[in-house]
């Protein structure tokens, strides 16, 4: 086979040759897009899913409907510890320049930059700590060339400050006659603080009917980290769980490309490839790749890939995994390790590990012989760090699918 026509993209957010197993979602949002263009009322909308299930291609997929529709755009990716001020400034800055051309009154959208640029100078601070400079990082402009307003989305506090920028913004897209998308990636790292203003903002604008949504990705305890915000929120959205690739699906996404390039599979060659990847579509784009690497010809066949394997295995075992592990402390190491011993224990009859399944925490602080309350630190670094999460008081699993078959091949 010949290397340079491999149709496979494993990569972060790279999006597949076939988005095959997402059809449901794209049918609800562009229900979404249908309704608020008709001047109904609809919910924004929160992805949830381990790592490597498609997320981010998914919400980049979602972003292209919105733009095909006319709308305006903009995606910001959250961070832990970084304010979403700055962000979501830039995100609704791109937005309604997009819209700007199409808007009959300059002066309206001058006046809303106004109102952005207000908004997002408030995060600068005044000067450094006794009348110093501030740093050079906090000189950060917005790059509007209209002047700052003044009495609008400039109070300092956050959560009275975006329900009036985002109801500006709705006003704007209202003038034009379409809508405003705001996407956030990763957005369970949004601080605790921004997350109840965005959702003050979007039960507002709910209220209003106003055509501006939040299209948000996040980790499977994103519906948790809302819902400790606001208590309304988890009415307030609409969630889809993003899962790994039924079968159909999954020889859908690896077939479908090779046909294309005129190569086919044989069958038991797609049984192989589904028991490796296990469904989730970024491990069927790494076993599809190397697979299509290491065959000779059409039609691949399952010894190509059990010889194809290792290499797709190796790869997953220093980008996906290693990376992850080796940015955990060694106590932090002792905790996953003892999580992935319990998630075998408590695993699917013959072994396979079932990595959605929660563990106790109290197991493992049994069994490292531990007191729970000791054990808090490493616990809250590694949700902090994103490699494990807390879906229900009491339960911990790990964000990424199959760690606990990585960590139990690792040297203790």
């Amino acid at each position: 086979m010949y290397p340079v026509r491999n149709p496979y993209a494993p990569g972060a957010g790279q999006r597949p040759p076939e988005l095959a197993g997402r059809g449901r979602e794209l049918d609800v949002f562009d229900v979404v897009l249908e309704r608020i263009a008709r001047g109904r009322p609809e919910r924004s909308l929160m992805l949830t899913g381990l790592r490597g299930v498609g997320k981010t291609v998914l919400l980049n997929t979602l972003r292209s409907e919105a733009i095909s529709h006319l709308w305006g755009t903009g995606k910001i990716e959250a961070r832990p510890d970084q304010s979403l001020r700055r962000p979501i400034a830039a995100a609704l800055h791109m937005a309604v320049r997009e819209l700007a051309p199409r808007h009959r009154a300059p002066d309206r959208i001058d006046a809303f930059l106004g109102v952005l640029k207000a908004f997002a100078q408030r995060s600068t601070p005044p000067s450094g700590r006794g009348g110093a400079a501030p740093k050079l990082r906090d000189r950060w402009q917005p790059g509007i060339d209209v002047p700052a307003s003044s009495g609008r989305a400039d109070s300092g506090d956050i959560e009275i400050d975006l329900v009036e920028l985002l109801s500006d913004a709705a006003a704007v897209a209202t003038d034009v006659g379409t809508g405003i998308a705001v996407f956030i990636d990763e957005m369970q790292d949004v601080g605790a603080e921004d997350v109840s203003a965005l959702c003050a903002a979007c039960h507002e604008l709910s209220q209003l009917g106003a055509p501006l949504i939040v299209v948000g990705a996040g980790l499977p305890h994103l519906p948790a980290v809302l819902s400790a915000a606001k208590s309304y929120s988890e009415r307030l959205y609409r969630y889809q769980r993003i899962d790994r690739l039924d079968r159909i699906a999954a020889d859908q996404a690896l077939c479908a490309p090779a046909e294309r390039e005129e190569v086919e599979y044989e069958q038991k060659a797609l049984d192989l490839l589904y028991e490796k990847s296990g469904g989730y579509p970024y491990f069927v784009q790494a076993y599809g790749k190397a697979t299509w690497d290491h065959a000779p010809r059409s039609p691949i066949t399952a010894a190509d890939v059990r010889v194809a394997a290792p290499e797709a295995e190796a790869e997953l075992a220093v980008g996906f995994f290693g990376s992850r592990f080796e940015r955990a402390t060694p106590a932090e190491r002792e905790y996953m390790r003892a999580m992935a011993t319990l998630a075998l224990v408590d695993g699917e009859e013959g072994g396979r590990d079932d990595m959605d399944a929660a563990v106790p925490t109290a197991e493992i602080a049994r069994a490292l012989g531990r007191k729970p309350a000791s054990l808090s630190p490493a616990r809250d670094a590694l949700i902090k760090k994103g490699l494990i999460y807390s879906g229900e008081r009491g339960t911990v699993a790990f964000t990424v699918p199959h760690f606990g078959r990585y960590l139990r091949t690792q040297p203790a």
